[in-house]
């Protein structure tokens, strides 16, 4: 494989929303610590997220939501970090990224973007005509040496990869929790199929595992076989 192996690993309700809402204002990560029923068992989340890949993938627009162009520079972590973004990450979320990542490697289409302005030694941008998510992984293994990658984007990129055929692995972990809205994102939205010549798009998976955990939270682990 010419590409790293991919797991997609999220956080989702029983419905399979990973959002709260459909407005910025409303996050699981923001929201869920408020709710009675559901805050009790989160801490498992992140615990688990403690142990995945050394390489992580997320979008600008999820990180800006979740505050990086405000908040103080974090410390520095074992994690490398990919972010595709082009133009929701300011100079400062740039920085944010870097002092946070061994190494920071943004994918963009916009040559203006503001990580262009940035000097820092572990940046590094990957610059695309049009995104091909395909291309970019296989230059994280090459120039990078990205051997495993977790996948942590909003539901549009979602599908991209699960369109492209770019996910090897899935592990969700289910709060218990509905939450509904059909604009609320889901953990894949993008385009839907509309005809049966479109099927092969869709993604087989196999259970690995799945394993109850303490407040009504459950684990599922897959691999994508078809």
């Amino acid at each position: 494989m010419d590409r790293p192996v991919t797991t997609l690993f999220m956080l989702m309700s029983v419905d399979g929303k990973i959002s709260t809402g459909a407005t910025d204002e409303l996050d699981v990560d923001r929201d869920f610590p408020q709710i009675e029923g559901v805050k009790e068992g989160l801490r498992q989340y992140y615990e688990i997220e403690q142990t995945t890949d050394l390489w992580s993938f997320n979008t600008g627009r999820v990180q800006a939501k979740m505050g990086v162009n405000e908040k103080e520079l974090p410390e520095k972590t074992p994690v490398s970090f990919v972010v595709y973004d082009n133009r929701h990450l300011t100079g400062h979320g740039v920085r944010y990224f870097c002092a946070k990542s061994r190494e920071f490697v943004l994918i963009t289409t916009n040559p203006m973007h503001p990580a262009f302005e940035e000097k820092e030694d572990n940046l590094h941008i990957i610059l695309q005509k049009h995104l091909d998510l395909g291309a970019a992984l296989c230059t994280l293994r090459e120039e990078y040496g990205c051997e495993r990658l977790t996948i942590q984007s909003g539901g549009t990129v979602n599908s991209i990869y699960l369109r492209e055929k770019l996910f090897d692995y899935v592990d969700i972990v289910v709060a218990p929790i509905l939450i509904g809205g059909k604009d609320t994102s889901t953990l894949i939205d993008g385009k839907s199929l509309m005809s049966k010549d479109e099927l092969s798009g869709l993604g087989v998976l196999k259970l690995i595992d799945c394993k109850p955990l303490q407040d009504s939270y459950v684990r599922m682990r897959y691999q994508v076989v078809g």
